[in-house]
C-alpha cells in the first residue's frame, strides 16, 4: 500500500504533467515513480506515450520492456529490443534481459550465444543462475565449436549448389480481378511492372527496360503476397516466393550462394516475379549488424538487386514488409526497390469484395455485406477472414448442441464482429511514430495521410 507521501508526490509529478506535457525529462520522472509504486499499468501508458516522442531511445525500451518481461508479456518485451540487441552501444541491462526473455522463449541456444557475447565484452560478469538455466548450451558457444583459433567462423566444406527442383517456382492462376480493391496499388504495379512486358516495342522506344524492384509495405494481413501472385498471374509469369528459410545459412558464405541461385534460376525462367515475403529480414540495416557475414549477404542482395557482371531483364522483383523503418536504406536507391507502395488495410469496397470471396458458396441467410464491410472499420484481409471463421464455429458449436442445422445470419455476424477487434491497430501505433519523428525522406507520407496526420 502506498503511504501519504509517496501519494502526494505521484499527485504533483502528475499536476507537473499535465501542465508541461512536452517536458519528456518530467514525464520520464513521472513514469518511473508510478513503476516504483506498482501503478503497472499507468508506468506502461507513459512509458508508450514516451517512445511515441523518441523512437529510439533504449532507455525507454529497455524499462517497457523490462515492465513486460514482469508482466510475463514476453512476445510484447522481444519486440522492443529486437531493434537495439545486436548495437554496439547496447547496455549490460538490455542483454540481460534479452537473454532471459530468450529463455523464457525457449531459446536457450540463442541466449547462451548473447551471453557469451556479453562475457566477452565484460569478463567481469558472472551471472551464475543464468549459466545453470544454460548449461550444455553456454558450454557450447562459450567453446565456439565452429570457429578457428582466431575467432573466425569455419567455412562449410564444398557442396553441391541446389538442385533446381528445390526451388519453388509456381505458375499462379490468379490475376488483378480476383483482388478487392486495392486500385492505387494495381496501378503503380502495372505501370512499373507490367506494362514494359505487354509493350515492349513501345517502352524500348523511350529507353525503358523491363524489370526493376518495388517494395510493398504496410500492416500485416491486407494481401501483400496475394498480390505478388496476382502480378505474375496478369502476365502469365512464372513465381518464386523467397523466404528467409529459402536463403539463410549458418556456414559462412552459404547464405550468399543460396541467393544467388535463386537470382540465377529467375534469369532461366524469365519473365519471372521474384517475391521476397518479409524482405526486412534478410535485408536489415548493416548499422545494426556485429557480424561480418550477416552484412556480407545484404552486399551480395545488393549486387543481384543492381545486375552486376549479369543481366535482370524480364526479372520483376516484388518485396513486401510489415516493417520497412528496418529495411537498409541502400535497398531504396534508385534501381533497386524505387518503387516502394504503402499498401494500406482494405477501404469499405474492398472489404465487401473480400467478404462476398469469403462468403461464397457458405450455408447462410441473406447477409448484408455492405453493412458488415462498415462495421469491419480497419480490418485487413486476414481479419475478416477470421471473423467469418469465428462465426462458423460459433454456429457450429450451437448446432451440435440443439442439433438443429441452420444457416449463418446476420445475427451470428453482428455478435461476433463486437469481439474482434482489428490486427492493424498496433502496427499503426508503431508506423505512426516512425512517419511522424523519422520520416525526412517522405518514405512513409502515406502513413501519415491515411491516418489524416498533416506533415
Amino acid at each position: 500500500m502506498q503511504d501519504k507521501n509517496e501519494i502526494e508526490k505521484l499527485n504533483q509529478l502528475k499536476n507537473a504533467v499535465q501542465l508541461s506535457p512536452d517536458n519528456l525529462l518530467l514525464r520520464a520522472i513521472y513514469a518511473d515513480a508510478l513503476l516504483s509504486s506498482g501503478n503497472s499499468a499507468e508506468a506502461e501508458e507513459e512509458f508508450k506515450q514516451l517512445l511515441k516522442k523518441e523512437p529510439e531511445n533504449m532507455e525507454l525500451h529497455y524499462k517497457l520492456a523490462n515492465l513486460y518481461h514482469r508482466q510475463n508479456k514476453i512476445s510484447k518485451a522481444v519486440v522492443l529490443l529486437e531493434p537495439f540487441i545486436n548495437r554496439d552501444n547496447a547496455p549490460d541491462n538490455m542483454l540481460l534481459l534479452h537473454i532471459n526473455l530468450l529463455i523464457k522463449e525457449n531459446d536457450t541456444r540463442q541466449a547462451a550465444k548473447f551471453y557469451e557475447k556479453l562475457k566477452q565484452r565484460n569478463p567481469e560478469l558472472k551471472d551464475q543462475y543464468l549459466e545453470n538455466l544454460l548449461g550444455a548450451r553456454y558450454e557450447d558457444a562459450k567453446n565456439n565449436e565452429n570457429e578457428d583459433e582466431n575467432g573466425n567462423v569455419r567455412l562449410r566444406p564444398e557442396e553441391d549448389a541446389p538442385a533446381d527442383e528445390d526451388i519453388l517456382l509456381e505458375k499462379p492462376d490468379i490475376s488483378f480481378k480476383d483482388i478487392g480493391g486495392m486500385d492505387s496499388v494495381k496501378e503503380d504495379i502495372a505501370m512499373k511492372i507490367i506494362a514494359p512486358i505487354k509493350h515492349k516495342d513501345l517502352f524500348k522506344t523511350y529507353g525503358k527496360k523491363t524489370g526493376g524492384g518495388i517494395l510493398m509495405f504496410g500492416p500485416p494481413g491486407c494481401g501483400k503476397t496475394y498480390i505478388a501472385k496476382a502480378t505474375a498471374g496478369e502476365i502469365n509469369a512464372s513465381f518464386i516466393p523467397v523466404g528467409l528459410h529459402d536463403v539463410l545459412d549458418m556456414w559462412l558464405g552459404q547464405s550468399e550462394h543460396h541467393l544467388h541461385d535463386v537470382f540465377e534460376y529467375a534469369r532461366r525462367n524469365t519473365p519471372c516475379v521474384l517475391f521476397f515475403d518479409e524482405v526486412d529480414a534478410i535485408g536489415a540495416s548493416r548499422s545494426d549488424m556485429k557480424t561480418s557475414g550477416t552484412r556480407g549477404l545484404i552486399n551480395q542482395f545488393l549486387m543481384e538487386l543492381d545486375g552486376v557482371n549479369t543481366s535482370n531483364e524480364g526479372i520483376l522483383i516484388l518485396a513486401a514488409t510489415n516493417a520497412p523503418w528496418y529495411l537498409d536504406t541502400a535497398f531504396k536507391r534508385p534501381g533497386r526497390f524505387d518503387k516502394i507502395i504503402f499498401v494500406p488495410p482494405p477501404d469499405a469496397g474492398a472489404r465487401k469484395t473480400i467478404l462476398d470471396i469469403i462468403l461464397k458458396d457458405r450455408p447462410m441467410e441473406k447477409l448484408d455485406a455492405e453493412y458488415i464491410a462498415k462495421a469491419a472499420e480497419g480490418f485487413s484481409g486476414a481479419d475478416l477472414k477470421a471473423l467469418i471463421e469465428t462465426c462458423i464455429e460459433d454456429k457450429l458449436k450451437e448446432i451440435i448442441k440443439s442439433g438443429i442445422e441452420t444457416p449463418l445470419s446476420m445475427k451470428d455476424i453482428k455478435k461476433t464482429i463486437k469481439t474482434i477487434k482489428p490486427s492493424t491497430k498496433d502496427w499503426f501505433e508503431t508506423a505512426k511514430n516512425y512517419a511522424i519523428y523519422s520520416n525526412r525522406s517522405g518514405w512513409y507520407d502515406d502513413i501519415l495521410k491515411y491516418l489524416g496526420i498533416e506533415r
